[in-house]
């Protein structure tokens, strides 16, 4: 439940900020099919993604990880 959690937020994220998914992994430094499955909530991010992510869309790790809402 948590990975799919992860990945609407990310996905909402993204799209905020009007970015694709090939961008985002670029930042990252993954394969774009990489990325869509942790928006998918099939893959795991590890911490350094996390904290990327978190970086990249200014966003708190707690409400990425769903433990707040804003």
């Amino acid at each position: 439940m948590l990975k799919k959690e992860v990945g609407k937020r990310l996905k909402d994220a993204r799209l905020a900020m009007k970015l694709t998914q090939k961008e985002v992994a670029d930042k990252l430094k993954v394969a774009q099919p990489v990325y869509q499955r942790f928006e998918s909530g099939i893959y795991e991010c590890d911490y350094e993604q996390l904290v990327a992510l978190c970086d990249l869309f200014d966003l708190s790790l707690d409400f990425l990880l769903g433990r707040t809402e804003y």
